[in-house]
């Protein structure tokens, strides 16, 4: 098992190192130039030479990306174009938004996939199969906005079931610690805070949770369905052990390996989902935090953060989708 983290460490820092070079390669590069971005009308040929010297462009390009790298381990991403703040602490603010409402998205999605995934699969051809496999072909099909403005304009302006936008009610005292919201009132007490940020909190993760729901549902299905005719299945029932006994331990630990490598990926691709479900809730999060960063004026030092920052949470996602299957399946330990 250790041999399996060491290994995955290994590439995890391999991956990081190769997209850092992608990164710096794409700054040096840009439309008009990072020193075009950060000056915007007021560049002349003095202030462009004074800022190029200034960030140590005007030397060689292996020093540069030293210079690069060390900021980047320290967590030094420069201050923010349009508002001048730190990187960290602009991204600081938003990132505990978009974890909230991505972690309640996936145990949406996971706590109604896999049980009806394997429904749909122990009562194939029949009624409820068919009905799970529909609604999964619909969930993939609606685009996320879409949906987003369907749910809004059906539970919060028809019959006002939840509120319309944002994390909390205006006004409500919500004590800001680890910026979690819905943890945030627990651990100070204030549950009637707690309560409101939850039911901000169900209609934004509902619909972020549509498409992986969907996905794992069809994985979880297949997976089954190729594991009840599988032989050691068969002998297990034959055998006449218990029902719960064959589907825990032959059927359904067999059949999560295919599932958990779809929720590490649909885990990654929550973060690009939180973009527009953000947008239509007006959540404030990171998917706020892109759009404004790309159409309020190319904010290049936030947008290089949230790069390395999407990565190093897709990389460690994998990290722990690969020790899951050493945990599921003890064969892969040896490979």
């Amino acid at each position: 098992m250790l041999r399996v983290i060491v290994r995955r460490l290994l590439q995890l820092v391999v991956t990081l190192l190769a997209l850092s070079a992608l990164i710096f390669i794409w700054l040096r590069n840009l439309p008009g130039g990072t020193i075009n971005a950060l000056l915007g009308e007021r560049a002349t040929p003095e202030t462009r030479a004074l800022l190029t010297k200034a960030l140590g462009y005007d030397q060689p390009i292996l020093v540069q990306y030293g210079k690069f790298m060390q900021k980047t381990l320290t967590g030094d991403f420069g201050n923010s174009i349009r508002t001048g703040d730190p990187v960290t602490e602009v991204i600081g603010r938003a990132f505990p938004a978009t974890i909230e409402l991505s972690v309640a998205a996936l145990i949406i999605a996971i706590g109604l996939g896999v049980p009806l995934g394997y429904l749909a699969a122990r009562h194939r051809g029949r009624t409820l199969d068919n009905l799970t496999v529909g609604g999964t072909l619909l969930g993939i099909s609606i685009p996320i906005f879409f949906l987003g403005y369907l749910l809004k304009d059906v539970f919060t302006q028809n019959i006002h079931w939840f509120p319309p936008s944002g994390r909390i009610s205006t006004g409500l005292d919500n004590t800001n610690v680890t910026g979690f919201f819905v943890l945030d009132g627990l651990l100070t007490r204030e549950f009637d805070a707690s309560a409101d940020a939850l039911w901000h909190l169900i209609l934004p993760a509902i619909t972020l949770a549509t498409i992986p729901l969907a996905v794992i549902v069809r994985i979880t299905r297949a997976s089954v369905l190729d594991v009840l005719n599988e032989d050691y299945v068969r002998t297990a029932e034959a055998k006449g052990l218990r029902q719960r006994t064959v589907r825990g331990r032959h059927v359904l630990r067999n059949a999560l390996l295919p599932v958990v490598t779809t929720i590490g990926l649909q885990t990654g691709a929550l973060l690009a989902g939180a973009v527009l479900t953000e947008r239509v809730y007006n959540w404030g999060g990171l998917g706020t935090l892109i759009n404004d960063s790309i159409s309020g004026g190319r904010d290049y030092p936030i947008l290089q953060a949230l790069i390395m920052l999407a990565a190093l949470v897709f990389v460690v996602v994998n990290l722990l989708v690969d020790l899951s299957y050493a945990i599921i399946d003890p064969r892969v330990r040896v490979g």
